[in-house]
C-alpha cells in the first residue's frame, strides 16, 4: 500500500536539505558549510543556472519518494531539466548518484565535488543531461516530459510514473497536444501517469499563461482534458508554511490518485488524476533585491543575486538565505546526512 509511513517531518528536512545543496551548486566554489563567514572568494567566478523552478521540483521529489517509497516500479519524469541542481542534490543524497560516480559519496568531500563541480568545465552541466543516472535527453528543450512518460508506461500496467511539468512548458504545443494521450492509453493495459504541473507563475521573463488564470478556468481545462485536477498548495507568503501545508495538500491529493488508479485498473470509468502543484516561484529564496521583487517573480528564474561576487549586500543575503536552511542540523561530518541508508 503505497503512503503508508508517510513522514512528514522527513520530508521537511530533506526539502531543506536540497535546497542548500542546490543554491551551494549555483554559487559556492568554497566554504561548502558555512564553517566561516561567507567572502568573495568562496563565491564562484561565473554564476550559471537556474534557481527558481528549483524548490518546486525540490518539494515534489520528497514528497513522491517518500509516499512511493515501497514501490518497486515508481518512475520519476522531469519536465524543467534546466533546474538540474534541483534533481542532483536529490540523486546525490538518496544515493543514487554514488552508484555511477565514486567521488559523489554522501560526505563533505562528496558535497565539495558536486557543488565545485557544478556548471563548470568537464565537471556537471548546468542542465540534466545523459551523464546523469536516470536521464535520457538533455534538459534544455521542454515539452517532451508528459509524452516521455505515457510512452514508458505503455504496454507496462505494474509502472507508477509521475511526471512534473513546468507552467512555462505547459505552454508548448507539445506538452498541450501530449494532454490527450490519456484518452489512447489509458487502462488496464498500460501503467499510470500522474501528471503534475508546477504552478509558480513565471518563465524566464514574463508570467505564464496557466499562472493567470482563475483556479475555476485553470481546472476546467485540465477536465477538458479528462483529467480530474487536485490541488496542491504551497503559495502562502511564509515560506515555511507553504512548504508545510503543500506537504499536507501532496499527500491527500496522492491518496486520492491511488484511489483513482485502483478504480482505473478495475476497469471503473473514471478520470486519471492531474495534480496542479501551486507554489511562488523561488520559494525559500530572497524575496527582494533594491527594492525589485525576486520571490515570486521572474527575477529569481536564474540567479537571482548576480554581484554575490562583488557585491556586498548581494553576499550577505546569500548567507543569510544559505543560512535559512539550518543544513548543520540535517547534515553531519562524522555521520553525514541524517536519512543516508
Amino acid at each position: 500500500m503505497n503512503g503508508l509511513g508517510f513522514d512528514s517531518e522527513r520530508i521537511k528536512q530533506k526539502v531543506r536539505a536540497t535546497n542548500y545543496l542546490t543554491v551551494a551548486q549555483l554559487f559556492l566554489k568554497s566554504n561548502f558549510l558555512l564553517e566561516n563567514p561567507l567572502t568573495f572568494d568562496d563565491i564562484k567566478p561565473r554564476l550559471l543556472g537556474h534557481w527558481g523552478t528549483c524548490p518546486g521540483i525540490n518539494l515534489a521529489y520528497a514528497c513522491l519518494k517518500e509516499y512511493f517509497k515501497t514501490e518497486e516500479n515508481f518512475s520519476f519524469v522531469l519536465g524543467p531539466g534546466h533546474g538540474f541542481p534541483a534533481l542532483q542534490a536529490n540523486l546525490f543524497i538518496d544515493g543514487d548518484l554514488e552508484k555511477v560516480d565514486e567521488n559523489a559519496k554522501r560526505s563533505e568531500e562528496g558535497i565539495i565535488y558536486i557543488c565545485k563541480n557544478f556548471s563548470f568545465p568537464g565537471g556537471f552541466p548546468s542542465h540534466a543531461s545523459p551523464v546523469t543516472p536516470g536521464v535520457i535527453c538533455e534538459g534544455g528543450e521542454l515539452g517532451y516530459a508528459l509524452g516521455t512518460a505515457y510512452g514508458s508506461a505503455l504496454g507496462h500496467p505494474e509502472k507508477t510514473i509521475a511526471v512534473l511539468i513546468g507552467d512555462g512548458e505547459f505552454e508548448t504545443a507539445t506538452a498541450l497536444s501530449s494532454m490527450n494521450l490519456n484518452k489512447i492509453i489509458g487502462g488496464s493495459p498500460n501503467g499510470s501517469v500522474l501528471p503534475i504541473l508546477h504552478l509558480n507563475g513565471y518563465k524566464i521573463s514574463a508570467p505564464t499563461i496557466s499562472g493567470r488564470k482563475s483556479e475555476r478556468e485553470l481546472n476546467e481545462l485540465i477536465r477538458g482534458f479528462g483529467f480530474k485536477p487536485l490541488l496542491v498548495r504551497g503559495d502562502n507568503e511564509d515560506s515555511n508554511l507553504a512548504i508545510d501545508y503543500a506537504i499536507k495538500d501532496f499527500k491527500v491529493a496522492l491518496d486520492k490518485a491511488d484511489e483513482i488508479f485502483r478504480k482505473i485498473k478495475h476497469g471503473e470509468a473514471v478520470n486519471p488524476p492531474f495534480i496542479i502543484m501551486k507554489t511562488d516561484k523561488g520559494l525559500t529564496g530572497p524575496e527582494e533585491l533594491n527594492g525589485v521583487k525576486i520571490r515570486g517573480n521572474f527575477k529569481s528564474h536564474q540567479i537571482p543575486l548576480p554581484l554575490a561576487k562583488t557585491d556586498e549586500k548581494e553576499l550577505r543575503i546569500l548567507e543569510n538565505w544559505l543560512k535559512s536552511y539550518r543544513f548543520s542540523e540535517v547534515f553531519r561530518k562524522e555521520r553525514g546526512f541524517f536519512y543516508a541508508k
